[in-house]
């Protein structure tokens, strides 16, 4: 057996669907013998975990699977191991690392305060 990371992508429709259209894009750990398969359970995962519902406004909300849109073989799990990486580019790069350090802090955050609850 081999482990693959494969992007799972949704589309978010709200309403009608009459909003910027919204994707969620999932990194997922599939295990299996080959490629095929791999990708075969990343759809069947996708599929399964479509989901219609009621938000706070009685809107009805739709997760919509679209596809597996990538899927790579990992050849170890090994600690530090790069699984995914992607360039981002953007007009202002201040805001981006200001953005960058706001979600370690909150992090952080959050790390710190599971662990005071713990005692």
């Amino acid at each position: 057996m081999s482990w693959f990371l494969s992007k799972i992508v949704y589309q978010i429709i709200c309403g009608e669907g009459d909003h910027t259209p919204q994707f969620d894009e999932q990194l997922r750990l599939i295990e299996a013998d080959d490629e095929a398969t791999a990708f075969t359970k990343a759809q069947t995962i996708g599929e399964l975990e479509q989901e219609i519902f009621f938000n706070q406004q009685q809107k009805m909300v739709q997760w919509k699977f679209i596809n597996v849109s990538e899927l790579y073989k990992l050849s170890a799990l090994i600690d530090g191991a790069e699984l995914y990486s992607k360039v981002q580019e953007t007009d202002n790069a201040e805001l981006y690392t200001e953005l960058v350090h706001k979600k370690a802090a909150h992090i952080r955050s959050n790390i710190s305060h599971r662990y005071i609850e713990l005692f």
